[in-house]
């Protein structure tokens, strides 16, 4: 791309943006309404529209056996404006769009403060930041020019002709003049609104345009000119001290007018300091510096903390006042697997590391953030519990009943907000990608590393010694579950004659037994009896009994006749709960051959081969040559132990 598009670049946005700039009287912006009343809208409503716009999917958890399980029949909705970033915490996106939509409606919501609570790495400071970018995102609003809170035109519509005005322009007029406009229609305009300019405006969290935000303050020095803006000194000796002109409206709640007010850590304010939110929701006007009147306020107030400041603010009751204007909702930590691991792939995609990541090195760093956020059950072990948090269908030994997803949260009402935070499990990706040597990691890497981690904690020895369990206990035994299968697997690939044939001799006996006929034995000519034991040998790898080996045999070969008519091809990939039994059958033969292979320095020519194979398949699936060797040289050490 040359100097000349760059310049050509520039130099459309800003004709776009100058003719998507409006600057006109009162009356061009009534003419504006009456084409599109919903120009007006109230703060909330605003919000609700940009949160919604993306797109809104209605999950069937009827039609998903996995989604049923984590969710029963709850109606699930995904939100595609937070799809991308945010993960396992749908629920708790419902209720904040819930929020937003009954404010939008002007229900009490629209009176009350949005309180995120939450265990530090949840998400709360994330899904602020993404309520923000919206607005910065959003088509400019009108507001009066010059207005120090960027108010919204009908406020100049006085109060006897409101009605009319609704009726004609079908919109609802809320709010009055900030003392600034006001003195500036008396004396600029001679009273005359309709002369009064109108410009757009846009949001931006850098130029304090419409997103205020409010960091605690030292107690010692809470100075509410941080709120509400201040009297500005210099104009003292110029002005009285009643007139608007002496005003300096630059507060929080001056600039978020019209957009957010974000009060960060907003408990360890002194409960004094926060008054002007309480008329802020309620009466939805704030102070004025000075002796000005009350200043009419259209904006979303969003809190958040930690639920120890939670805790301690509540127990106070003193505080009931400003607890009744919360709406509270909790941000727990992520509990579903998949979703904990989107969250890591996300972040690492946004880093600028290079290094290979083998496959299960995510899973396995995302497993120890879970375990840690579970509550013991009782019912089930943690890896278990883990497993049904994430729709995995799992049964009790020896029982037919499925445990109950919602019978675990039940008692444990409080899960989620506490354990490892997301933070900890990034630092501890990074530690392991910046000491990589072979700019590679793998799940054996990342397992020492967090164990380095947890040890170097300011936590109780309790939680280290729990901790410290599931990752050299139950982590380590589920990831050597995990590998089996991979290795297994990519044996068997190696394997694909033998499987074929297994299939096939299946498929003859099968086909013998069910027609009740004779195999011709290719080298012998002999006539022989389907091999029931052969038959048995195979589909008990899947749990088929005695009663029903009858039927399985049927189904195999009626499937075959069906593929043979329809003109396609039988391999042994072609029926599903065929192959499985056939790769389990070769899997014990493989466990011995790949204990051989894995851990013989001088292989022979047929072992080198099928080593060779076994490590190309491996490649196929995410893997490189040094996690290749890494990962071996572990399975060999640690798989397959008489």
């Amino acid at each position: 791309m040359t100097a000349r598009d760059i310049s050509s670049i520039i130099q459309k946005d800003r004709e776009e943006r100058k003719y998507g700039h409006f600057e006109g009287t009162f009356l061009d912006y009534v003419e504006k309404v009456k084409e599109n009343p919903d120009i007006p809208m109230l703060a909330h409503q605003r919000m609700y529209n940009l949160i919604t716009q993306p797109g809104v999917e209605t999950i069937s958890t009827e039609e998903n056996p996995r989604l049923r399980r984590i969710y029963g029949n709850d109606v699930i909705k995904k939100y595609k404006f937070f799809s991308d970033d945010f993960f396992g915490i749908d629920r708790t996106i419902m209720k904040l769009v819930r929020y937003f939509h009954s404010a939008a409606m002007a229900g009490e919501e629209s009176r009350q403060v949005l309180y995120m609570v939450g265990p530090v790495g949840s998400g709360k400071s994330s899904l602020m930041e993404a309520l923000k970018k919206a607005l910065e995102s959003s088509p400019p609003i009108y507001a009066l020019k010059g207005c120090p809170i960027r108010e919204e035109p009908l406020h100049l519509v006085p109060k006897h002709l409101r009605k009319e005005f609704e009726e004609i322009l079908n919109v609802r007029i809320e709010g009055d003049l900030c003392p600034v406009c006001r003195y500036r229609l008396k004396h600029e305009f001679g009273g005359q609104f309709e002369k009064f300019p109108v410009e757009t405006v846009g949001f931006s969290i850098r130029a304090r345009k419409g997103i205020g935000v409010v960091p605690p303050v030292d107690p010692n020095n809470q100075d509410t000119s941080v709120l509400i803006g201040s009297v500005d000194i210099s104009k003292i000796d110029l002005y009285p001290e009643d007139d608007p002109r002496v005003l300096s409206l630059n507060g929080a709640f001056n600039v978020g007018n019209r957009g957010i007010v974000e009060f960060i850590e907003v408990f360890k304010n002194e409960t004094e300091y926060l008054h002007t939110m309480i008329t802020a929701t309620q009466e939805k006007s704030v102070p004025s510096p000075g002796k000005g009147s009350m200043i009419y306020f259209d904006g979303i107030i969003l809190a958040h903390s930690n639920e120890a400041e939670w805790n301690k603010f509540k127990s106070d009751h003193t505080n009931e006042a400003i607890l009744d204007r919360i709406v509270k909702i909790e941000i727990p930590y992520c509990l579903e697997l998949n979703e904990e691991i989107k969250i890591y792939e996300k972040i690492l995609k946004k880093s600028k590391f290079k290094a290979h990541i083998a496959p299960h090195t995510i899973e396995v760093a995302s497993m120890f953030a879970i375990l840690s956020r579970l509550s013991p059950s009782n019912k089930v072990d943690p890896m278990t519990k883990l497993k049904i948090y994430n729709g995995e269908e799992i049964i009790e030994k020896g029982m037919t009943r499925k445990i109950d997803i919602f019978e675990l949260r039940e008692e444990a009402q409080r899960e989620g907000m506490t354990g490892i935070s997301t933070r900890f499990i990034m630092k501890a990706l990074d530690t392991a990608l910046s000491e990589s040597e072979h700019d590679c990691i793998n799940p054996i890497s990342v397992m020492e590393t967090l164990v380095k981690a947890v040890k170097e904690m300011a936590i109780s020895e309790d939680d280290r010694t729990r901790y410290l369990r599931f990752i050299q206990d139950s982590i380590k035994k589920e990831y050597n579950k995990i590998l089996e299968k991979e290795i297994t697997k990519a044996f068997i690939h190696g394997y694909r004659e033998q499987a074929e044939s297994l299939f096939n001799n299946y498929l003859d006996h099968a086909e013998a037994f069910v027609n009740k006929t004779k195999i011709k034995d290719q080298n012998t000519g002999e006539e022989l009896e389907a091999d029931e034991k052969f038959l048995r040998s195979i589909e008990e790898q899947i749990g088929i009994t005695d009663t029903a080996a009858k039927g399985f045999r049927a189904d195999v070969t009626a499937y075959m006749f069906y593929v043979l008519r329809n003109g396609g091809k039988l391999d042994y990939n072609s029926y599903e709960p065929l192959k499985e039994a056939i790769e389990k059958k070769l899997t014990a033969s493989v466990k011995e051959l790949s204990r051989i292979i894995t851990q013989s320095k001088v292989r022979d020519k047929e072992q080198s081969q099928k080593y060779d194979a076994m490590v190309e398949e491996m490649k196929k699936n995410g893997y490189c040559g040094h996690c290749c060797n890494v990962i071996l040289k572990y399975a060999a050490n640690n798989l397959w132990k008489d």
